[in-house]
């Protein structure tokens, strides 16, 4: 696995690339340490408090180690009105974790986020790269069970 400063080496030591910095530390680590951000200050030169700053603001962006997957659950307005919240209940329970949390053994964070942008498919929720649309509470334990199985097959 690459250093931080070999992730953030790829760029020129300017301030503009601060986000591109941290969405590569992010993708790479699957969260951000304040280890990486004190390393992305020091390699841009910008003020840690602003690295944090950016960190901290975009929801995309991470300050605690995420699962392998990561389930995203709509919570827009249609989403909302064709059943998020149980959807949502649901995983949790299936997972033995809360929103916002990760399992044991590293495999699933759970997130409610504002839109996928794909309203017509409600209720949705995506999993990594990949959509779950018209999603149903019962569909929940057969999807689950799916990205489990990817999860392991590909460690």
């Amino acid at each position: 696995m690459p250093t931080v400063r070999q992730v953030i080496g790829t760029y020129p030591a300017e301030p503009r690339y601060l986000l591109a910095a941290l969405q590569d530390i992010q993708a790479q680590y699957s969260y951000i340490s304040v280890e990486s951000m004190r390393e992305v200050a020091d390699y841009l030169g910008v003020p840690e408090s602003r690295v944090f700053s950016v960190a901290t603001f975009y929801q995309a962006l991470s300050l605690v180690p995420q699962g392998k997957k990561v389930v995203k659950v709509c919570n827009g307005t249609a989403c909302h009105l064709r059943g998020a919240p149980g959807l949502v209940d649901a995983i949790e329970k299936e997972l033995g974790v809360k929103n916002g949390e990760t399992t044991p053994d590293g495999i699933f964070t759970i997130q409610t986020v504002n839109c996928l942008g794909a309203c017509a498919m409600a209720p949705v929720i995506m999993i990594n790269e990949r959509v779950y649309g018209k999603v149903t509470i019962s569909r929940i334990p057969e999807i689950i069970e799916e990205e489990r199985k990817d999860a392991l097959r590909n460690d």
